[in-house]
């Protein structure tokens, strides 16, 4: 699908899936990328390959497309999440940072206006935006004994919007304290890589509900059609989400990498 977020105004509430859990968002002129992932294969850097999982698709927008971003939002440090080439590549120091606990050190900090790391509870605020770090029901160890890393899902107060980025999570109650009077007007939430590691990755029908727990009008479902990172059908977590979606399937905001999703208020 043709993506050109050049293109966006900067008024209203603007969402493309990149792929994986990287989702482009620009909020009334305020750009954010969260967890970007950008390279052919992931893992651990040897030399000058990287070895690792491959992608089965590619990005939908390349590197150099994308527009200059205010705010890179890092759920943890897993791989598939947080890809040292890529965020090598966004080093701006016009660029902010909001990270996980424990997780700056994998960074070259002095390459961005700033890093913060959020623990659970802990807010930020970036240019517009007031962000928040909750816990979520996952871990955070990057190379299997740094088990101190911490993880986050975030909430992202951007005056007339409220956007929910659910990071990685297996079922969890956390969600229901997130609702309020208002409403988030969209949550990205992930729905793959639940089979076998249903301990670890919550199902559609849970990223749904929790979804709806937290007072969620629209749901951008991320984390799958990316990585082979489990067994369950390539398009089984979308067939199951909107399934979930029942007479609301106008809910599911974007059903494809490359899909975009637009609100004006």
């Amino acid at each position: 699908m043709n993506m050109n977020p050049r293109e966006w105004g900067n008024q209203g509430l603007y969402a493309a899936w990149v792929g994986h859990s990287t989702v482009l968002l620009k909020v009334d002129g305020f750009t954010i990328v969260t967890d970007p992932v950008f390279s052919r294969r992931i893992g651990i850097r040897v030399g000058i390959a990287t070895v690792g999982m491959k992608r089965l698709v590619a990005p939908a927008l390349a590197l150099r497309d994308l527009p200059k971003i205010d705010l890179i939002l890092l759920s943890h440090a897993h791989f598939d999440h947080f890809d040292i080439r890529t965020l090598r590549r966004l080093e701006n120091r016009g660029t902010h940072v909001i990270t996980a606990a424990r997780t700056a050190d994998l960074l070259r900090r002095k390459r961005y206006a700033c890093v913060t790391e959020l623990g659970w509870g802990a807010a930020a605020r970036v240019g517009p935006l007031h962000v928040k770090a909750f816990q979520v029901n996952h871990w955070g160890a990057r190379m299997l004994r740094d088990t101190w890393r911490g993880y986050n899902g975030y909430t992202v107060d951007a005056g007339r919007y409220r956007i929910l980025f659910a990071g990685d999570t297996a079922a969890t109650p956390a969600f229901r304290s997130l609702r309020s009077s208002r409403r988030f007007d969209l949550a990205l939430m992930p729905i793959g890589a639940y089979n076998p590691w249903i301990r670890a990755h919550c199902t559609p029908e849970q990223a749904w509900q929790m979804a709806g727990d937290a007072g969620s009008e629209f749901i951008l479902p991320i984390h799958h059609q990316t990585f082979a990172l489990s067994r369950e059908p390539y398009l089984e977590p979308m067939e199951r989400v909107q399934a979930a979606a029942g007479n609301h399937p106008d809910r599911v905001a974007v059903r494809q990498i490359g899909g975009q999703f637009q609100m004006q208020m």
